[in-house]
C-alpha cells in the first residue's frame, strides 16, 4: 500500500517538516520506494514535483525538504506499486483541470480491475488510482457545473467514495485548491496545530521542530496522513467510512459513508 500526506492551512505554510518524515518511509523506514509526488497550490496555480525513484534517495525530494514552499493546500504521495509499472506516468498526485481550476488527487488502496466509465477524462498511466480520478471527474462534469454549491459536490463525492470502497480499499485525498476532501476506507489520521504551539519530533527521522518559533498565534495548520508522523503528539484517527471536508485548516463538513 502507498502512504498519503495532505495539508490544509489558513495561511501559506511550508510542508518541510512533515514531508521530511514521509519521504523516509519511501525506501528507508518503509517499503514505499516506487515513486513519489507532491503538489502545492499557489493561488489557482499548482507547483508539482514527481519522481519515479524512491523518495528516501531522491535528490529532488531533498530540494523539496529544504525549500520552504508556502501553500494553503498541499497533497503528497509515496508509492508502493501494485497496479502499473514503476514510471513517472504512474506517480501520484494526479492533476486535471475542471471548471477553471486544477484538481489534485492521490489514492491509497487498490480496486482490482477497475475501469472508469467512458467520458471526457482518460488516464495517461496504467494505475487504478488515475482511473478512479478520471471517473470522479467525469461524474462531476456530468452531474454538476461550476456554479454547483460545494455541499452538493461533496454529496456526489461521498456517494462515489462509498461505491468505490465497496470494490476495494479506497483512501482518498482530493482538492480543487479551495477545499480538501478526505475519505478513509481503512486507515487515516489527522492533527490540527494551533496556538499555543509546541515542539514535535518525527518518527522516521531525527528531526525536531518548535512550531512556536515558526508560526503566529493566528495560524491554524492541519495535516492528514495515512500513519502519524510524530511521536509526541496526539493524532485523531479516522474511522472506516469517515470523510471530512477541510478549508483553511478547519473541518467544515464531516460524516460517515461506510460501504
Amino acid at each position: 500500500m502507498c502512504e498519503l500526506l495532505a495539508m490544509s492551512a489558513n495561511t501559506p505554510t511550508d510542508l518541510c517538516f512533515s514531508f521530511t518524515g514521509l519521504t523516509r518511509r519511501g525506501g528507508d523506514t518503509g517499503p514505499h520506494k516506487d515513486g513519489w509526488g507532491v503538489a502545492f497550490y499557489e493561488g489557482k496555480g499548482v507547483r508539482a514535483f514527481h519522481d519515479a525513484d524512491a523518495s528516501a534517495n531522491s535528490r529532488l525530494a531533498e530540494v523539496v525538504q529544504t525549500h520552504p514552499i508556502k501553500s494553503e493546500v498541499a497533497i503528497c504521495h509515496i508509492r508502493q506499486a501494485n497496479v502499473g509499472e514503476i514510471c513517472l506516468a504512474n506517480t501520484h498526485p494526479f492533476i486535471r483541470e475542471l471548471w477553471g481550476r486544477y484538481w489534485v488527487f492521490a489514492h491509497n488502496g487498490q480496486l482490482t480491475g477497475f475501469r472508469p466509465s467512458p467520458g471526457f477524462y482518460e488516464p495517461v498511466g496504467a494505475t487504478d488510482s488515475e482511473a478512479l480520478f478520471c471517473d470522479i471527474l467525469n461524474h462531476l462534469r456530468r452531474d454538476c457545473d461550476r456554479d454547483t454549491m460545494t455541499e452538493v459536490i461533496v454529496e456526489n463525492l461521498v456517494a462515489l467514495a462509498r461505491d468505490y470502497s465497496r470494490q476495494g480499499v479506497f483512501n482518498l485525498l482530493l482538492s480543487n485548491g479551495d477545499w480538501l476532501f478526505t475519505y478513509c476506507s481503512t486507515k487515516m489520521a489527522s492533527i490540527t496545530r494551533r496556538a499555543p504551539f509546541g515542539p514535535a519530533r518525527l518518527k522516521d527521522a531525527d528531526v525536531i521542530v518548535d512550531f512556536e518559533s515558526e508560526t503566529t498565534p493566528d495560524d491554524v495548520v492541519s495535516v492528514v496522513v495515512t500513519e502519524p508522523l510524530t511521536t509526541d503528539e496526539v493524532w485523531d484517527v479516522y474511522q472506516p467510512g469517515e470523510w471530512r471536508l477541510w478549508r483553511q485548516g478547519e473541518v467544515i463538513m464531516t460524516g460517515t459513508a461506510a460501504p
